[in-house]
C-alpha cells in the first residue's frame, strides 16, 4: 500500500490495516492513532515523532524500523518483532509487549513506565536511562543488556535474565531481586536501598560504591564480588558467602553479619559496624 492512501483512508475513518506492507516506508511524523497494524511488513519502517496511541502493532515486523521519539502510550505490540529496531526517546508507558523480540534494539532514554514486557527478549538491547519504573519484567531476557542509569524502581522481576547486565548507577530502591542470578553483573554505583536480595546469586559481580543501605542480603552468594566503598548500612549479610569478596572501605555500620565468615574476604579500611548480632568468623 502507498502511504498517500493509507493516510486518505485513516482520514476518511478507516482503522484496519492489519497485513499491511510498508516495509521502508517514511511514516515520520505520520499520526495513526487507535489503528490496527497486527501481522504488518514493516521493517525497515521509519515512525521517527509518529503518533501510534493505542494502536495494535501485535505481530506485527519491524526489525530494524525507527522508532525515535514516538508516541505509543497504551499502545499493544504483543509477540512483536523488533529485532535491532532503533526507539530512542519513545514514549510508551502502559504499552503491552509480552513476548516481543528486541534483541540488539536501542531503548535509549525511552520511558517504559508501567508496560508490560512479560516473556520479552531484551538480550543486548541498550536501555540506557530508560524509564522502567513500575513495569512488567517478569520472564525477561535481559541478558548483556546495558541498563545504565534506567529507573527501576517498583519494577518487577521475577525470573528475568541478568546475567552480566549492566545496571551501573541504576536506581533498584526497594526492588525483589531474591533468589536472582546476578552472576556478573555490573551493579557499580547502583542504588539499591531497601531492595530484596535473598540467596541471590551475586558472585563476580561489581557492586563497587554501590548505595545498599538496609538491603537484605541474607544467604546471597557474594563470592568474588566486589563491594569496594560500597555503603551497607543496616543491611542484612546473614550467612551471605563472601569469600574472595572485595570489602576494601565498604561501609557495614549496623550491618547483620551473624555467621559470614570474613577469613577469606579482602579489606583493607576498618569496618565501620555496630551489629548486635554475634559475628561468627572476623578477621581484622
Amino acid at each position: 500500500m502507498k502511504i498517500k492512501e493509507l493516510i486518505r483512508l485513516y482520514e476518511a475513518g478507516e482503522r484496519d490495516f492489519s497485513g499491511v506492507n510498508l516495509s521502508g516506508a517514511d511514516l515520520r511524523r505520520v499520526t495513526l492513532i487507535g489503528v490496527n497494524l497486527t501481522g504488518a511488513n514493516l521493517i525497515g519502517a521509519d515512525f521517527t515523532r509518529a503518533f501510534l496511541i493505542k494502536s495494535d502493532l501485535s505481530g506485527a515486523k519491524m526489525n530494524w524500523a525507527t522508532l525515535n521519539f514516538v508516541k505509543m502510550s497504551e499502545a499493544k505490540l504483543v509477540e512483536t518483532d523488533l529485532t535491532k529496531a532503533t526507539i530512542m526517546g519513545a514514549f510508551m508507558v502502559k504499552s503491552k509487549l509480552p513476548g516481543a523480540k528486541m534483541s540488539g534494539a536501542d531503548l535509549s532514554g525511552t520511558n517504559l513506565r508501567r508496560a508490560n514486557l512479560w516473556g520479552a527478549n531484551l538480550c543486548g538491547a541498550d536501555l540506557t536511562r530508560a524509564n522502567l519504573r513500575d513495569a512488567n519484567l517478569n520472564g525477561v531476557n535481559l541478558k548483556w543488556a546495558n541498563l545504565s542509569e534506567a529507573r527501576l524502581i517498583g519494577a518487577m522481576l521475577y525470573g528475568a535474565g541478568l546475567n552480566f547486565t549492566n545496571l551501573s548507577r541504576s536506581w533498584l530502591k526497594g526492588v525483589d531481586l531474591s533468589g536472582a542470578d546476578l552472576e556478573g553483573v555490573n551493579l557499580s554505583g547502583a542504588r539499591l536501598g531497601g531492595a530484596n536480595l535473598e540467596w541471590a546469586n551475586l558472585s563476580a559481580a561489581n557492586l563497587t560504591e554501590a548505595q545498599l543501605e538496609e538491603v537484605n542480603l541474607q544467604g546471597a552468594d557474594l563470592t568474588a564480588a566486589t563491594l569496594a566503598k560500597a555503603s551497607l548500612a543496616g543491611a542484612n549479610l546473614t550467612w551471605a558467602v563472601v569469600r574472595k569478596t572485595n570489602l576494601s572501605g565498604a561501609n557495614l555500620k549496623e550491618a547483620k553479619l551473624y555467621g559470614i565468615d570474613l577469613n577469606d574476604a579482602e579489606f583493607n579500611s576498618p569496618f565501620l559496624w555496630e551489629s548486635t548480632e554475634e559475628l561468627l568468623y572476623h578477621t581484622a
